[in-house]
């Protein structure tokens, strides 16, 4: 129609429609991450061992540091005791301090 009104029609016919997923968000759907758990919380663990190296090295980055717990998961309570058996195992040598090619002379 040529006299400036709106056509139901020409509304139908857009390239972008709310809905159709097309534009800038092409057929993308909202992402949703699953939330951490923390690893003691779940195993119900007590006491956390500064002898078991297994468990401590999770916690661990390969340059030696203690990741963060938005990394691993771990709950503040879980955290706290996990950072002082980490500490005492490096000071009875069975963690690093750093990594290995740090460690070179």
């Amino acid at each position: 129609m040529s006299d400036g009104t709106f056509d139901e029609q020409e509304e139908n016919e857009s390239p972008y429609q709310p809905g159709q997923g097309r534009g800038r968000y092409q057929g993308r759907g909202r992402f949703t991450r699953t939330r951490k758990m923390c690893a003691f919380c779940l195993e119900k663990t007590k006491y956390i061992d500064y002898k078991d190296v297994a468990t401590l090295r999770r916690f661990l980055t390969e340059r030696g540091k203690i990741k963060s717990r938005r990394k691993t998961g771990t709950c503040a309570r879980h955290q706290r005791p996990l950072a002082i058996a980490i500490k005492r195992a490096r000071h009875l040598a069975l963690l690093p301090f750093t990594a290995e090619h740090m460690r070179r002379y």
